[in-house]
């Protein structure tokens, strides 16, 4: 239903309205007795065969929803309806900012993508601790966070430690987003002593509280090998729990888009198909040649039940959907775990 009659009226219109129209309809239809029950119904798998064990947690699936979708934690409660594993909200940054100017999101209909250069638009941390306040605990929650775009070099990691000490009774892992092409400044965000500076601080932080919280790094789909071991070298020096693979990617290559769209959308992240077999090429690149050392989340052009194990075959041990759930639907979860099942 979703594909022949939803996504071609909600394709209409500016993909951003219709990102928050959607938002109030789940969460009104929600609101509505029964519905709940009838998502659920719809597509939630609940078998023991789905669990995985990681970082110490217990993900009912590994199916997860990736941040940028809810950032503000406004509806992970009623988004834990579709049948997700887990849910990661953010990417959060200390204060509210309004991101970068409108129009910044942008279909690809021919290539199945998403362009966005968001610009990290969120509420800030106040307003995702009070969101957050009201977990029903039904699912695995992630924490995304990140730098204001105004932070002066020398106070990023002060901006990540922020986030992250007041968000540590909230969420269950964090998530270190120092990838997303469309924040200032990104190359000190990619040099591996800032990096070595970041986490050594955040891991300290951690260390600070009674239960230490698993974190993560995210990364660019667009490393090339040497990048790609200075991670795996990054992640023994400092035992980091985790790898994102990977966030959106500044490769507009093979696309069916014509040169002429491309250059009236501008510059922007580019996810999901056109990002599918770069995403996994970074996640086997990262496991063979780590021998499995650290779990890896894989998300990146996961629109099917054959994206998915393709995967997890190629090393992660959970992945994230995103640009799939809008092309594809809620169903995509279900049809994902019903292929682990078989």
């Amino acid at each position: 239903m979703y594909k022949a009659l939803l996504r071609p009226i909600l394709f209409l219109f500016d993909p951003e309205k219709v990102h928050y129209f959607t938002f109030s309809l789940i969460r009104n239809l929600s609101k509505l007795p029964g519905f709940k029950s009838l998502f659920k119904s719809l597509y939630v798998i609940e078998d023991k065969r789905l669990e995985r064990q990681l970082f110490g947690l217990t993900f009912k699936n590994p199916v997860g929803l990736a941040a940028g979708f809810d950032k503000n934690a406004v509806l992970y409660n009623e988004l834990a309806n579709f049948g997700f594993g887990f849910i990661e909200i953010g990417t959060v940054t200390p204060k509210a900012q309004e991101g970068n100017p409108k129009q910044r999101l942008f279909r690809l209909k021919d290539d199945k993508g998403i362009i966005n250069r968001m610009g990290f638009n969120n509420e800030g941390l106040s307003t995702a601790i009070t969101q957050l306040k009201g977990n029903k605990g039904k699912l695995i929650i992630g924490g995304n966070i990140g730098k204001n775009t105004q932070t002066l070099p020398e106070d990023y990691t002060k901006d990540y430690l922020e986030c992250f000490n007041a968000l540590h009774p909230y969420v269950d892992y964090f998530v270190l987003n120092v990838s997303c092409p469309n924040v200032g400044s990104h190359a000190k965000l990619n040099d591996k002593d800032y990096l070595l500076e970041l986490i050594g601080s955040v891991q300290k932080a951690n260390k600070a509280f009674a239960e230490q919280k698993p974190i993560l790094l995210k990364i660019a789909p667009d490393l090339n090998a040497l990048q790609l071991d200075e991670i795996i070298e990054l992640m023994a020096e400092t035992n980091l729990d985790g790898v994102i693979a990977s966030n959106t990617s500044i490769d507009r290559s093979g696309l069916k888009t014509s040169e002429k769209r491309l250059l009236e959308i501008g510059n922007g992240g580019l996810s999901g198909k056109p990002i599918k077999e770069k995403s996994t090429a970074v996640i086997k690149y990262l496991a063979d040649k780590s021998n499995k050392a650290f779990p890896i989340i894989g998300v990146g052009g996961v629109h099917s039940a054959e994206d998915a194990l393709e995967k997890i075959e190629a090393g992660a041990d959970l992945v994230q959907v995103y640009t799939g759930f809008i092309y594809e639907g809620p169903s995509l979860i279900k049809q994902i775990n019903k292929a682990l099942l078989k």
